[in-house]
């Protein structure tokens, strides 16, 4: 429900409705793979293959007979032709995460694809057409990789035509209620446990907690618990060490908070009013309500930090 990500699904919509390569950014665990999933699956293409490959799993042989397929005979352990990616994909989708890992020689080939929509099985030389939509993603900065040499600056303009940038779960801390919602309903219907939410000091430290590994860390934690945890109430006695580690001291208002030079588990008083003026878009009441403070309480906070609201909304 953030403003972040709202603007994210608007962008997913407009993708979706085109055929131009899609690029998407975000730190591990952000959720790169849902976003491409989704794009397809809203798509022109949603009824044609859907074909994914991790860049980063694969050495340069491998990658390439993984992307393009193979002839019997083209290397040693190539006992009968193969199709490739591309070939299973033709008329859909296909996504290749982690594209700022593959070779610059197959970054080449694959450049080569883009641009003729043909490419050629390892020890082949007849050219085979596809038409394929490309998706990639990546958790690393490519222009470091164009500045060191390491990524070709026109692939990286021939995949950087809608890019999709996710923001790390801290930035948008407002949605983690609902995310714990979710996977709590998820995990109490895979394992039959009656677990129905968590106390409020558990709900604290998940609030204040900076969550380096992002959602696929959050859906980590729970996951955890749900094994530590036999009913009710989810506690904090019940959550993995690092979130009790980062647990902080509730102020006089109950709401929970550190000093902004606290430990990076932390999360500040400015940090956490910001999060909830986000979450609520811009309504000081519901922000109160949603940091158990009263709406002076907002106002001064507000006054004390120097927040503009305006800023913040466009932030």
């Amino acid at each position: 429900n953030s403003p972040p990500m709202q603007k994210v699904f608007e962008v997913i919509k407009k993708a979706a409705a085109s055929d131009a390569p899609v690029i998407i950014y975000g730190e591990s665990g952000t959720g790169k793979e849902l976003v491409a999933r989704a794009i397809h699956q809203t798509g022109n293409r949603r009824e044609k293959p859907y074909v994914q490959l991790s860049c980063a799993a694969l050495n340069e042989s491998l990658l390439e007979s993984e992307l393009f397929g193979h002839t019997k005979g083209a290397f040693t352990g190539a006992y009968r032709h193969r199709i490739g990616r591309f070939e299973a994909a033709n008329g859909g989708d296909i996504f290749l995460d982690e594209i700022g890992d593959i070779p610059l020689a197959t970054q080449v080939k694959l450049l080569r694809v883009l641009e003729t929509k043909q490419f050629e099985r390892v020890g082949d030389h007849q050219p085979i057409s596809v038409d394929v939509r490309i998706i990639t993603a990546t958790n690393r900065n490519l222009e470091e990789l164009l500045a060191r040499g390491a990524f070709r600056e026109d692939l990286y303009f021939r995949i950087n035509v809608i890019p999709i940038r996710l923001p790390p779960l801290r930035e948008r801390i407002g949605d983690v209620p609902s995310l714990v919602n979710t996977f709590i309903h998820r995990f109490a219907e895979k394992t039959g446990k009656p677990i129905t939410g968590l106390s409020r000091r558990a709900m604290d430290s998940f609030m204040s907690y900076r969550w380096p590994g992002n959602v696929r860390e959050l859906k980590g934690a729970l996951e955890y618990a749900f094994v530590v945890t036999e009913d009710g109430i989810i506690d904090l006695d019940h959550l993995p060490p690092q979130l009790v580690k980062s647990q902080p001291q509730p102020d006089r208002s109950g709401w929970s908070v550190v000093s902004p030079e606290a430990e990076p588990g932390g999360l500040s008083q400015k940090e956490a009013l910001v999060a909830a003026l986000r979450r609520t878009g811009g309504n000081q009441s519901q922000a109160a309500k949603l940091l158990g403070v009263n709406r002076v309480t907002v106002y001064n906070r507000m006054k004390k930090y120097g927040i503009e609201l305006k800023k913040v909304m466009q932030a």
